[in-house]
C-alpha cells in the first residue's frame, strides 16, 4: 500500500521534510521512495509546497497521506473535509501520590473493619461467660 508522508531531510535542530510517496512498509529514511511531490517545513509561514497535481494523481492511485501530509493537503485543498490532530493520544497521568493515599486508606478501612469485629467477638464472648455465672449462681442458689 502506498503512503504519502514526510521524510526529514533537515540539519540538527533545523527540521525539513520531504513530501514523498512511498510504499508503507519501507522505512521514511530508507530512500526507496517512488516520487518525491513536494517539501514541508513547519518554522516558515508557507509550511507545504506540494505539487498538487501529483498528490492528486497519488491519491487517485491509493495512496494514504499520513495525518501531517493530510493536513497540508487540506490547506492547500486537495482534499476536502477537515483537519486532522496529528499529534500522538497522551496517556492519563498518573499521580503516585494519590494512588499511595488510596491504597493507605484502604488498608485503614480493613484494619478498622478488623478491629470493630474482633470487638463485637470479644463482647459477645464476654456477654457469654457473663450469662453463664448468672446460670451458676442462680443453680447454687436453688
Amino acid at each position: 500500500m502506498l503512503t504519502i508522508r514526510l521524510q526529514r531531510v533537515g540539519r540538527k535542530h533545523d527540521p525539513v521534510f520531504r513530501v514523498v510517496v512511498t510504499d508503507s512498509k519501507t522505512g521514511p529514511k530508507s530512500n526507496k521512495h517512488k516520487e518525491i511531490i513536494g517539501s514541508y517545513d513547519a518554522r516558515r509561514e508557507v509550511r507545504a509546497i506540494i505539487n498538487t497535481e501529483r498528490a492528486a494523481h497519488w491519491l487517485a492511485q491509493g495512496a494514504q497521506p499520513s495525518d501531517t501530509v493530510r493536513n497540508a493537503l487540506v490547506d492547500l485543498k486537495v482534499i476536502e473535509g477537515k483537519k486532522v490532530n496529528a499529534l500522538p493520544k497522551k496517556s492519563p497521568i498518573i499521580d503516585e501520590a494519590k494512588i499511595a493515599a488510596e491504597k493507605a486508606a484502604e488498608e485503614e478501612a480493613k484494619t478498622k473493619a478488623a478491629e470493630k469485629k474482633l470487638q463485637q467477638m470479644r463482647l459477645q464472648k464476654l456477654q457469654k461467660s457473663k450469662m453463664l455465672l448468672l446460670l451458676k449462681r442462680l443453680l447454687l442458689k436453688l
